[in-house]
């Protein structure tokens, strides 16, 4: 019934995108978003794009159409404060969450527009798409040391490009291409919502733009400074950790996966190997090198969600028992290609254009605090990749000022998972200290990544943007994510009840 109202209003009301009194009268008379379709979400949206200089330094050089979806609001006497969404990745297509997110966020969308940005890089935003992305998702997995070799000759098709200088797809310039589109749209303020990644961009929106920002949500935080592959890597360890403490303490657990920890440890000094294994989505039987990389690299995609993670104690007793079908199928379940209920994969060039220019200066500064010690499973495997696959990529210059996070103007909603591999709570905890009082940091503490994901996360984050009293809001919604359980151990194709939380 509420999509049917909709489209009556639809075509009458939605193609200006009138963001209600503070609307200028330009705006109101200029056309700046058409009906159109977006790939896993069945509504009608609004498309649009933007001209955006590549260089900001040189306006009248060359330039790209920044594009962006405008799910419009329900509600006739619509709200002026529409919600932007900052995707993660860095890479991520934010426009291709669109399926994904929106059931997150109806009661949001019922009075305000729901905005997604390709960032540019991304989507249909000037994307640095690398050749390896139309491989399959077993080949991804298996090919580290391919992969690097890949960059390389993507860095070279990437830089033949119209908009191929690839200094040029920083952060920071991204988000001045985000508040030209909610100058575009017509919005005096937005409420912003950003996941993992998004979360870094939409700190440096708040920065760059305080006055824009009503509220903002940010969800698995990686702030500015977070030297993003020391920081995986103990991340990663402590997700790990937790994982395996969890079964040793679980006698079920236990008792069908023994020692688990020490045999992780003689697997990995028995690496590289080559074996047969079969693609979990083909079934085509393949050879691989199984090293290192590639082991370390499955179990820290089988870590991103508590569901997955809950059957890795079973994953890894068969690699080390020589069979590595089943952890390779777990982070096949996290890489699978695109579709309605799967993120996208990300867009490599983009990636490694932030990556490189804002992460690996900053190796040095994060070395101290970020190192994990001798005899850890995570070593330095993540930080020596991206040395490698920075190594020749062109760096931007990035002002000093991007890595600091200045006193929020506007009330804030930090999130944590307790399991995040990659942005677990104290990366919260030190930027909701720099925010101040206006910032509120709450944990689920056996939730993975991505806390809005489940039906209290995005209760809470609807709430705190809808509500007039954020905090009061908070504090009547925010017990259920203590109240949110571990998922059961996966054993022998059973769940067991009662796996010990940490």
């Amino acid at each position: 019934m509420k999509r049917t109202l909709k489209k009556v209003f639809f075509a009458a009301l939605s193609i200006w995108v009138i963001s209600g009194s503070h609307t200028s009268a330009a705006h109101a008379s200029t056309k700046i978003a058409e009906p159109c379709r977006v790939q896993g979400y069945k509504h009608e949206v609004l498309c649009g794009s933007i001209s955006r200089p590549l260089n900001p330094s040189r306006p009248q050089g060359v330039h790209i159409g920044i594009h962006f979806v405008v799910v419009p609001a329900l509600a006739r006497n619509k709200l002026p404060d529409p919600v932007f969404m900052f995707a993660g990745g860095p890479g991520q297509s934010a426009t291709s969450l669109v399926g994904q997110t929106m059931p997150l966020f109806e009661k949001l969308n019922f009075r305000r527009d729901i905005v997604f940005v390709d960032q540019r890089g991304t989507g249909k935003s000037a994307p640095l798409a690398c050749q390896r992305e139309s491989g399959s998702d077993f080949d991804q997995i298996t090919s580290f040391n391919a992969m690097l070799e890949k960059l390389s000759a993507c860095r070279a098709e990437l830089q033949k490009l119209p908009y191929g200088d690839l200094r040029f797809f920083t952060t920071e310039i991204a988000m001045r291409d985000m508040d030209a589109v909610r100058e575009h749209l017509g919005a005096m303020q937005i409420n912003a919502v950003g996941g993992s990644y998004g979360t870094r961009a939409l700190l440096d929106y708040m920065r760059q733009f305080p006055g824009h920002v009503r509220r903002a949500v940010l969800d698995g935080v990686a702030p500015p400074d977070m030297a993003l592959p020391l920081s995986f890597s103990t991340d990663n360890q402590q997700a790990l950790d937790s994982a395996l403490r969890a079964c040793e303490a679980d006698s079920a657990c236990s008792k069908r996966y023994p020692a688990l920890r020490d045999g992780l440890q003689r697997l990995m000094q028995n690496l590289p190997q080559t074996t047969a294994v079969t693609d979990p989505v083909s079934g085509e039987v393949r050879h691989i090198i199984m090293t290192q990389d590639v082991l370390l690299g499955a179990v820290r995609s089988s870590l991103y969600a508590s569901t997955v993670a809950s059957a890795l104690p079973a994953a890894l007793h068969a690699a080390v028992h020589g069979r590595f079908e089943p952890l390779l199928g777990l982070a096949s379940t996290f890489g699978m290609k695109e579709s309605r209920d799967r993120p996208p994969r990300l867009f490599t060039g983009m990636h490694l254009s932030v990556i490189c220019s804002e992460d690996l200066p900053r190796l040095p500064l994060a070395a101290s605090t970020d190192q994990n010690p001798a005899g850890a499973t995570f070593s330095t495997q993540q930080k020596e990749f991206y040395l490698k696959a920075c190594a020749d990529w062109p760096r931007a210059v990035v002002s000093p000022s991007f890595y600091t996070v200045p006193a929020a103007a506007t009330p804030v909603l930090l999130l944590s998972g307790g399991a995040d591999p990659a942005t677990p709570p104290r990366h919260a905890e030190r930027t909701a200290k720099l925010l101040g009082v206006k910032a509120v940091h709450l944990v689920a503490p056996h939730v993975a990544h991505g806390v809005m994901g489940n039906p209290c996360g995005a209760r809470l984050v609807t709430r705190f943007i809808a509500d007039d009293n954020p905090a009061e809001a908070l504090r009547r919604e925010g017990g259920c994510l203590a109240d949110m359980p571990r998922p059961g151990v996966f054993i022998t194709g059973r769940v067991i009840e009662g796996a010990a939380h940490d």
